[in-house]
């Protein structure tokens, strides 16, 4: 990655801390990139490819001001960790956000494992409105307090488990096995994402940015939702096409041309 894509990244993000491969470097970076580029699924409701590329990565989440899902998010962090001196690397996952432990999701998520004076940490600005604002460590099943909600590393050999606390509950994130993930998966686990008829990002629209003071603002199809830090959200209906676009472009700095309509007719969403 090139100095000069570095600095258009940090300006992205409005982050003006230190680039050294340090904690307080990865918190810092982890936590403005997750509160300047939305986490969203509108390219595919769009019927765009999602392409996984630097490049194309770069001129989308960076140039272009847009966000995107895990493989983009993570991918860019990964490639700016790595330009930094970091030991970093892809793991692989299976989310598991609103879903029972007897069903099993596809291996479609990718996160980074990050490797700091011989400590290993989890870092995921990819994962809607439960991206990490900090990093947590690998090696501990203690509650671990990060920018926004408390989090915890639970292993049930052979699996992980990355969990999230709303109130006094312990909700699961997702699941992994350290396993990695490069670019040839990464290349087959988007196409599923994107492409498959059975694939959430197909049939939900989904956007979510963090915010200051612990709290998150999300979209989820036609509902729009403030959540504090405890987990507490207040909700709003989205009533139709043209407040939804003026939604996307206040609060979470989305622009898109008047009279974009996102998804087939019928779907749960302003049309």
């Amino acid at each position: 990655m090139k100095g000069s894509e570095l600095d258009a990244y940090f300006e992205r993000i409005n982050y003006h801390g230190p680039r050294t491969p340090t904690l307080a470097a990865l918190n810092g970076i982890s936590e403005a990139h997750v509160r300047a580029i939305p986490f969203e699924n509108l390219d595919v409701l769009l019927g765009r490819d999602i392409k996984l590329d630097f490049d194309s990565i770069f001129q989308k989440l960076v140039t272009g001001h847009r966000g995107g899902y895990c493989f983009e998010q993570n991918g860019l962090l990964l490639t700016v960790l790595e330009s930094l001196g970091f030991k970093a690397s892809a793991l692989s996952a299976r989310v598991r956000l609103g879903r029972q432990r007897d069903f099993i999701p596809p291996r479609t998520h990718m996160f980074v494992r990050v490797e700091i004076e011989d400590e290993v940490w989890l870092a995921d600005v990819g994962v809607g409105g439960c991206s990490l604002t900090t990093a947590i460590r690998l090696n501990s099943a203690d509650e671990q307090t990060t920018a926004h909600e408390p989090r915890r590393i639970v292993q049930e050999d052979p699996i992980w488990f990355h969990q999230v606390k709303f109130g006094s509950e312990w909700n699961d994130v997702c699941e992994f096995t350290l396993e990695g993930m490069p670019p040839i998966d990464r290349e087959l686990a988007n196409w599923f994402t994107n492409r498959h008829p059975d694939s959430h990002f197909l049939n939900r629209l989904m956007v979510a940015r963090s915010l200051e003071e612990g709290r998150r603002v999300t979209i989820l199809n036609d509902e729009l939702s403030v959540r504090e830090k405890n987990g507490l959200a207040k909700t709003h209906h989205i009533g139709t096409a043209e407040e939804l676009l003026e939604i996307l472009d206040t609060r979470f700095g989305l622009k898109f041309s008047a009279g974009t309509r996102f998804g087939r007719p019928g779907s749960p969403w302003p049309t």
